[in-house]
């Protein structure tokens, strides 16, 4: 099975993000070298890229690199090392993941130019004018901030949640008021998640919930903050309570820049700006794909196995009769979200607070913008000019909505309008500005043809050689190290000459998987 240069193996990825880009190097690591990686786009990276203006640095919806998957962890670090942070400390939360034998030891400084670093996370709430802890956390700040008579209607609410849970969960609404309470989901979730998604929140699948909040509840927050105070340390069992994570100094985009050219620097053949128009199947069996190049021209290439990355509902159609109608006719009606993020780059004297945070969730009223990034705090490289500081705000929406369709000179005018308004702002204009619009970003856990998503993906998975990996390709709401592990139980497959499509869904579907580590 290893030796690739026979017919046994032509393998064609759709896709040049993480998950395609990990399934290429997994699949040349098992000694298959026959490999097309196959990208729609001029860059790398799928939305893990790392798009460049005028010198600064945009991430693409915010991409810490910290994972409870070892393998993930030190697949990370043997492509980019580590570099030794000025604070040892500031690497606690990272210690106890991969210290794997596996990775060689680093040397690697800052001043190193493929480095990861270790950088602090600070995510917030911003509502009312005030910055809440994100997750929320009932310590005296946050109490004080809500003041003596929403902490106890808020703790009321909570404790008879727990009393009188909601059963079955069947929307992202009994998710939340069962981990939360009514009171606490009205102020801080529900606002927030309809905006982000379009949609009431009684009409998002509960799976939502389960796939990204998880675990955590407000318990666990409270004996996490504790710990802290108490000074006992410990792991946090949370993803979205971990303090710490790993960073590529110019941005995600730099690791799957580097994992892209090893790949070819081992023989693979990556056709960028290459979009794949037709996949041929005949006998219940992929055969090939046709995909357009930069120029316009069309191609047939012939495969053994494919493994895609593309959005469901693109891939069905692109199969055209290859599946029958009805199939054909559920992944036409999935529902995605868009969403467009906006440069803004201002002096730091037009900032008047303090703003350490990656992440701040905007949850003031009569606004737009969903959530803000700074990306002097992902990583100061992503910022050309240390005097000026660099913001990316985010907007969600569908593509045929009227913000989508706004003219770039009008949305940035809407972008720092809205800064000003929430006062996170002072100034009468940006230094300078930039629209980068985002498709099919979100998959949507709504609408009927979610309902019947199961349908579909028995149909997909009777192909066996076809293999669903990744966020879009498996239409399912994934961090990167989720859509890693999903290609390298794809390319272990592979190369194994087996098909077990169900061990690729079983991926982070219990909600211990990821959360929580054994």
């Amino acid at each position: 099975m290893s030796n690739s240069n026979s017919t046994e193996h032509a393998i064609v990825i759709v896709g040049a993000g993480p998950a395609g880009l990990t399934a290429a190097l997994e699949l040349q690591a098992a000694g298959i070298d026959n490999i097309t990686v196959l990208e729609a786009d001029t860059q790398v990276g799928g939305i893990s890229r790392t798009v460049e203006h005028h010198g600064n640095r945009i991430d693409i919806g915010g991409h810490r690199f910290f994972s409870k998957s070892d393998w993930v962890m030190d697949w990370w670090r043997k492509l980019m090392p580590v570099a030794a942070p000025a604070d040892t400390s500031s690497g606690r939360e990272l210690r106890y993941q991969g210290a794997s034998a596996n990775v060689p030891a680093s040397n690697a400084k800052e001043s190193d130019e493929g480095v990861l670093l270790v950088r602090s996370r600070l995510s917030r709430i911003y509502f009312n004018k005030q910055f809440f802890d994100y997750p929320l956390k009932l310590n005296p700040d946050t109490l004080l901030k809500l003041g003596p008579w929403k902490t106890f209607t808020f703790g009321l609410s909570y404790v008879w949640a727990k009393i009188h849970p909601r059963k079955p969960e069947h929307s992202l609404e009994d998710f939340l008021v069962n981990r939360f309470g009514r009171k606490l989901y009205l102020q801080f979730f529900k606002e927030y998640t309809e905006k982000v998604w379009g949609v009431p929140c009684g009409e998002i699948s509960a799976a939502w919930g389960a796939q990204r909040i998880k675990s955590l509840s407000i318990v666990k927050a409270i004996t996490h903050a504790l710990k802290k105070v108490l000074g006992l340390g410990g792991k946090a069992e949370q993803t979205s309570l971990i303090e710490s994570f790993l960073y590529p100094k110019y941005g995600p985009g730099q690791m799957w820049e580097t994992a892209a050219q090893r790949f070819v620097a081992q023989g693979g053949m990556l056709l960028m700006q290459s979009r794949v128009e037709g996949i041929h199947m005949h006998g219940g069996h992929v055969q090939g794909i046709t995909y357009r190049d930069a120029q316009g021209s069309t191609h047939l290439l012939s495969c053994s196995h494919l493994l895609s990355t593309m959005p469901i509902k693109d891939l069905v159609q692109a199969a055209g009769s290859g599946f029958p109608q009805e199939v054909r006719s559920i992944a036409s009606q999935l529902s995605y979200r868009d969403f467009i993020t906006v440069g803004l780059l201002y002096p730091r004297s037009a900032i008047p607070r303090q703003l350490d945070d990656n992440w701040i969730y905007i949850q003031e009223p009569g606004v737009n913008v969903g959530r803000v990034q700074v990306f002097n705090n992902w990583s100061p490289y992503m910022v050309a000019d240390p005097t000026t500081l660099w913001m990316g705000l985010e907007f969600f929406c569908k593509e045929e909505d009227a913000l989508w369709n706004m003219d770039e000179a009008s949305m940035k005018a809407m972008a720092h309008k809205e800064m000003v308004q929430i006062g996170l702002v002072r100034a009468d204009a940006p230094l300078d500005a930039v629209v980068l619009h985002v498709p099919k970003a979100y998959p949507g856990y709504f609408g009927e043809a979610y309902t019947r998503f199961d349908e579909l993906q028995t149909a997909l998975d009777a192909v066996p050689n076809l293999f669903l990996i990744g966020r879009n390709g498996m239409h399912r709401y994934n961090n990167q190290d989720h859509s890693m592990l999903t290609a390298k139980e794809a390319a272990r497959q592979i190369a194994a000459g087996v098909v077990d499509k169900a061990a690729i869904w079983g991926i982070n579907v219990d909600d211990e998987y990821h959360e929580e580590k054994k």
